[in-house]
């Protein structure tokens, strides 16, 4: 059981990528179902990530999950069409093959060596693959209390694609301030020699390099960092997404050398 702690629009920064980062699939799948797995002590984050999503897929269906039932048997006055609340963990006990699953601030309570296979195992709960879809997508990442920084990985039914580091630019002193922030399958590895540290490093250097940008506001200087950073390592986004404070990378850039 997790300690629980949620407020609101703690996940708006993750659940607003999903909606544009995914949006075409859960419209695809017709009668989308979404799992908010480890929603907290409070469901907060399951009635508004249905909010979110059905402005972009309007027959989605949310079940929150928790393990601890007492937090399910306060949920469920909350309860509405599209969305229930349920009992249990990792299994996702809900019928058929999610389209999405969200799972924020639930691992950083596990061992490292623990991720591979919680990923392996919620990722065989997905939706498949084929007839022109990519398949059912894991979120899964850490942000702090009130959402301004937030780093989450996403995978598909194949595994890890891309790893996305979000913030509310304004409270950024440097990129490196979003290492804290790291899932558990990267925050161990930030130091010299791994991937994910060298990243960070680059990116400081682009964020000091982009200063003078820094006249014509925050976002102005985000957006020119992260384009320098463009030339060294695989951003699979594009400004729209930047402008909002966030830049995505793909997983194999990034990921543990051992």
């Amino acid at each position: 059981m997790t300690r629980g702690t949620t407020n609101p629009n703690r996940l708006r920064r993750m659940d607003r990528w999903i909606a544009a980062a995914h949006g075409a699939e859960l419209r695809r799948a017709g009668e989308p179902v979404v799992v908010d797995l480890g929603y907290g002590a409070a469901p907060w984050t399951a009635v508004e990530l249905l909010g979110r999503l059905r402005t972009v897929a309007p027959r989605t269906r949310v079940v929150g999950i928790e393990i601890e039932p007492e937090r399910v048997a306060a949920a469920r006055p909350y309860e509405r069409d599209g969305l229930v609340f349920r009992h249990g963990g990792f299994e996702v006990p809900v019928p058929g093959r999610p389209t999405l699953i969200r799972a924020a601030n639930v691992l950083r309570q596990y061992d490292e060596a623990e991720v591979a296979a919680v990923w392996e195992r919620l990722c065989a709960r997905l939706a498949p693959a084929g007839g022109g879809s990519r398949g059912g997508l894991l979120v899964e990442g850490t942000c702090d209390e009130i959402g301004r920084r937030h780093v989450w990985v996403a995978l598909g039914p194949e595994g890890p694609r891309t790893v996305t580091f979000a913030t509310r630019l304004g409270s950024l002193e440097r990129p490196s301030d979003l290492a804290e922030r790291l899932p558990k399958a990267l925050i161990h590895r930030n130091v010299p020699g791994e991937p994910v540290h060298a990243f960070l490093r680059d990116f400081d250097r682009a964020w000091a390099a982009a200063a003078p940008y820094a006249s014509y506001g925050a976002r102005q200087r985000w957006l020119r960092a992260v384009r320098s950073l463009t030339g060294d390592w695989p951003v699979t986004d594009a400004p729209g997404r930047w402008r909002q404070g966030e830049v995505t990378v793909a997983w194999e850039a990034l990921a543990p050398r051992s």
